[in-house]
């Protein structure tokens, strides 16, 4: 007798997974009952065919490509950042955001204009991609949290950065000074799940891009 396994989604902890919870109940997909407070790791949907994982949103793509989940959400810049051979049937409708430069406002009109600079950023790769591109040498001090603080204390000329509503640069005294990329939620897919579980990956794909074209 075979056993049948929930198909898995292993999704970024915090905003990224309340979202994407969030559009799995209005696609009608599936019915996750979820607190986000609570520092739960896993849960199943109501019917138990499908299984979450709360993971960190970098971890996301490894889990995925590892097989540990069936696929996943995550953002379109940890997949670019990451460089990661992965499948992305979708990109979806919500987590939008940008990929930014930002710095204090006195270095504003001058911080691209400079020949070297100090970025702190958890985004090593397309940091130093779009300096290259400017002409700007940089030297990129790696930080995981906190990167506003890093211009405040002279321990870097900027930071690169997620911004959404601009609203945490500007609290604490910084100003966006040039987009990188633009960022959105990505469906993405384990390459084995085609095989191994057909059937039920078409019928999401199917639940979700008509939930997709609904809009346009």
């Amino acid at each position: 007798m075979s056993v049948s396994y929930p198909f898995t989604f292993a999704l970024p902890a915090g905003r990224l997974a309340e979202e994407s919870i969030e559009f799995f109940n209005s696609v009608g997909l599936a019915e996750f009952d979820y607190i986000p407070k609570e520092r739960i790791l896993t849960l199943l949907d109501k019917e138990k065919k499908f299984r979450i994982l709360l993971v960190r949103s970098q971890d996301v793509p490894t889990y995925v490509l590892q097989g540990g989940a069936d696929g996943g959400i995550v953002g379109r810049d940890v997949l670019i950042e990451g460089e990661y051979d992965i499948t992305v049937p979708f990109n979806l409708k919500f987590g939008q955001c940008r990929l930014s430069v930002a710095t204090l406002p006195e270095e504003s009109k001058y911080i691209l204009q400079r020949s070297n600079l100090r970025v702190a950023t958890k985004y090593p790769r397309l940091a130093t991609d779009f300096f290259y591109r400017s002409g700007i040498a940089c030297e990129i001090i790696k930080l995981h949290g906190s990167l506003e603080i890093a211009p405040l204390l002279s321990l870097a000329d900027c930071i690169v950065d997620l911004v959404s509503t601009g609203e945490t640069l500007k609290q604490n005294g910084l100003v966006e000074v040039a987009k990188i990329i633009d960022s959105c939620a990505t469906f993405i897919v384990n390459r084995s799940t085609y095989a191994i579980k057909t059937k039920q990956l078409s019928k999401i794909f199917y639940q979700l891009q008509r939930h997709l074209n609904k809009d346009r």
